[in-house]
């Protein structure tokens, strides 16, 4: 056989090669992502990231900076963006120690809409049974974090836990005085505050708590007002030195207030002393290289804060496998 009639069937081989298969097959097409579950070894803690959904924040919510500040700080990040704001996660974290389960936030259940309050399907993807867990620690009581307190029939979604939620928070958010003189676009949260701590308070398993008071063992609610009257950021004792700071919504815009601290969320209920705590935790964790969990962080939102000059710097944590797996 000629080279020329060898090539002519070589050529034609490959041809039904490339083509056959196409035409055989159907191309497979993802209905969902993964579930929103990250587990993170820290010390004697296992910290497991629970993905409850994305909310859009728009650029022009933020306060302190002016808009061309902004742009130069989000061009090149690659934060996703539409019509409606930028994408920004809202997470949870579930700590465990020993046989001991502690929630930190829940989410936004059925209060926010379609897209979110996944956090109770996720934290069952991850293989625990939500009447295990024994505390939920809520840095504030804001719908992002403490609806999800509630399952879908309104009932507790996490029976057998103790609610921790700061007495300033709960002086605020939970009286409906407070809420007659609240700014207009804030009062819908009362409503739906009072609703999700109704059958803990009910139950006896509401705990208000103070400076200074006993809290559950290796736990610390380190003030960090601002964001609301009483929002605190939690830290967990992780042994050797190690620590895990959960700081709620010390950001919400990590592209811009790492680097730009100063400037401010519209929602913030005090805005001055909101980017005071800003500053404050991140320094805490950047000096102490503690391990950051953030409610608004990109999933799953765990890493530390580095110093960048007088500003600060975001630093994801790396993929890690679970020890001896």
């Amino acid at each position: 056989m000629s080279l020329p009639r060898i090539r002519s069937l070589a050529a034609a081989l490959l041809l039904a090669v490339a083509t056959g298969p196409a035409l055989a097959t159907t191309a497979h097409t993802p209905s969902a992502q993964v579930p929103g579950v990250y587990h993170q070894q820290i010390g004697t803690l296992q910290v497991t990231a629970l993905f409850d959904g994305t909310v859009a924040l728009g650029r022009q919510e933020l306060t302190g900076i002016d808009a061309g500040a902004v742009t130069r700080l989000l061009d090149h990040r690659y934060v996703p963006e539409d019509g409606k704001g930028l994408q920004t996660a809202v997470n949870a974290y579930l700590v465990q120690r020993g046989n001991h389960l502690t929630l930190v936030d829940t989410g936004t259940a059925t209060c926010f809409g379609p897209g979110l309050g996944q956090v109770l399907g996720n934290l069952r993807a991850a293989g625990y049974d939500p009447a295990e867990v024994d505390d939920v620690l809520l840095t504030h009581a804001h719908p992002d974090h403490l609806c999800g307190l509630l399952d879908a029939q309104d009932t507790m979604a996490y029976p057998n836990a103790t609610a921790w939620l700061s007495a300033a928070d709960a002086a605020y958010w939970l009286d409906p005085a407070s809420e007659a003189t609240a700014p207009q676009g804030v009062r819908f949260a009362f409503a739906l505050a009072r609703k999700a701590v109704a059958p803990y308070e009910a139950a006896g398993k509401l705990r208000r708590f103070s400076p200074g008071q006993a809290l559950p063992a290796g736990v610390a609610a380190l003030d960090s007002h601002g964001h609301t009257p009483g929002h605190v950021s939690w830290k967990l004792d992780a042994g050797k030195g190690q620590a895990v700071l959960v700081w709620g919504d010390i950001v919400h815009f990590h592209a811009v207030q790492f680097a730009q601290p100063q400037a401010a969320f519209e929602a913030d209920s005090d805005r001055t002393a909101a980017v005071a705590s800003r500053r404050a935790m991140m320094a805490q964790a950047a000096d102490g290289g503690w391990w950051v969990a953030g409610a608004h962080l990109p999933f799953p939102g765990l890493g530390h804060v580095r110093r960048e000059g007088k500003a600060f710097a975001w630093v994801p944590g790396e993929f890690a496998p679970l020890p001896g797996r």
